[in-house]
């Protein structure tokens, strides 16, 4: 279902709201005429009965209710008529929540577009230095970055703290605002099978725990070894200082993106991760982007 209000959904819904509409109607013309006494001269009653004796007489709705009634309705068949209530037609004021969305954009690109594009073209490093341009960045992290790396840039886990000096792609102002430009995708295929099952990957793990200066078993972390060079270096490099160009992430920190357990780690080697971070080029705009760049670079360069 690509779009639910196009072709059969377009058609159920027009039915629906349209039959709802003419049933209302007929149900309050069928119960609005005047109720006339039985044959036996007794007066039609709704068949309720409460306390023995006290009935409910059916009588017809008060003519003020009906009239406020059938109000509602010209006014709902009017509404339709001029705004999009039936499925994907526009009707007459060819109104669409697309529009307005593009024009409230670019009401607000026009009143603010210039404050960002002053920026532009002065060097990230000196955006940074600059209080007024930190403040609108800093607002801009909160409203589009604060759900995934938190309010406070710490990050949380499976996104990286902005805070410390730690970048799996690089902590340059141009490789910052090349991630949020651009985006990233980060694949760590899992190696179980080509380490040779679960107990080559204990003894990866032990050998990758011995460059962040943990105490390890020395037999396993020496088998690792072997195995971390045979299918790990390529990315993570000789001495496990990572590779940002890949995203490779620097394994003799003692950082760990999803979490530095045993069982995290594990689970990291044996069945892999993926990681993407959202390109923003298009939803931000490049002058927006040069400012928020700014600001996070500024939170480890203080």
């Amino acid at each position: 279902m690509g779009n639910f209000s196009e072709g059969f959904w377009n058609i159920f819904i027009i039915v629906c709201t349209l039959g709802g509409i003419v049933w209302l109607y007929l149900l309050t013309v069928r119960n609005m005429g005047v109720r006339r006494p039985t044959g036996s001269g007794e007066v039609e009653t709704t068949q309720h009965v409460w306390d023995e004796d006290l009935t409910e007489l059916n009588n017809p709705l008060p003519r003020w209710w009906v009239v406020l009634f059938h109000a509602t309705l010209a006014f709902g068949v009017i509404y339709l008529m001029i705004y999009p209530g039936l499925g994907s037609n526009s009707m007459f004021l060819g109104w669409t929540q697309v529009k307005e969305y593009e024009e409230e954009m670019a009401r607000a690109e026009a009143r603010y577009g210039p404050i960002f594009e002053q920026y532009l073209n002065t060097p990230i490093e000196e955006v940074a230095a600059d209080p007024k341009a930190l403040r609108i960045g800093e607002r801009l992290f909160a409203s589009y970055c604060a759900v995934c790396h938190g309010s406070d840039a710490g990050g949380v886990r499976g996104f990286p703290n902005l805070r410390d000096d730690v970048w799996q792609w690089g902590g340059e102002p141009a490789q910052i605002r090349t991630s949020i430009l651009d985006g990233r995708t980060a694949v760590m295929p899992g190696w179980r099978d080509a380490l040779g099952g679960d107990a080559g990957v204990d003894e990866t793990m032990a050998y990758v725990f011995s460059l962040s200066g943990r105490e390890v078993d020395s037999a396993k972390a020496a088998a690792g070894k072997e195995k971390y060079d045979a299918v790990c270096v390529a990315c993570h490099g000789a001495d496990g200082a990572g590779n940002p160009r890949l995203g490779a992430p620097n394994l003799t920190d003692d950082v760990w993106l999803y979490g530095g357990s045993e069982a995290d780690v594990r689970h990291s080697i044996a069945l892999g991760r993926e990681g993407r971070m959202p390109a923003h080029e298009d939803f931000l705009g490049e002058a927006r982007v040069h400012v928020l760049a700014a600001w996070v670079w500024s939170l480890s360069n203080r």
